[in-house]
């Protein structure tokens, strides 16, 4: 793998992770709330207008460009297992932005998918 894959292969990780945070963020500001038939228009529009929610979004869309262009350059065999580093960032940006557990068993979790990841990029 190259210098522009492995680039490639980081940004649509981040990418991913940021869309996953500002989907956090948008949900925390707008509160828990019910979906049902009786209020999916109020949801919806206020799940639709909330700024966090469009920024969210708007990644998720880079990142699926940016992943395409990573599999046209590496196999997806190599290339997908990376994305668990999705899990790891996004597990310790939730930590440290919105204060959410990090128990041992986590912490633990995170060093196997790294170590996991390795064994497959090594071979």
């Amino acid at each position: 793998m190259n210098v522009l894959s492995g680039t490639l292969i980081l940004s649509a990780i981040m990418l991913n992770a940021a869309a996953q945070l500002l989907l956090k963020a948008g949900t925390n500001s707008i509160g828990a709330f019910a979906f049902n038939t009786g209020n999916i228009l109020p949801i919806g529009l206020k799940l639709a207008t909330e700024p966090h929610i469009i920024g969210g979004l708007a990644c998720y869309v880079v990142s699926v460009v940016v992943w395409i262009l990573v599999l046209s350059r590496v196999e997806v065999g190599m290339a997908y297992p990376m994305v668990s580093f999705g899990y790891v960032i996004t597990a310790l940006a939730a930590w440290w932005l919105f204060g959410e557990t990090l128990s041992m068993e986590r912490i633990v979790g995170i060093g196997v998918i790294i170590f996991g990841v390795f064994l497959i990029t090594r071979s």
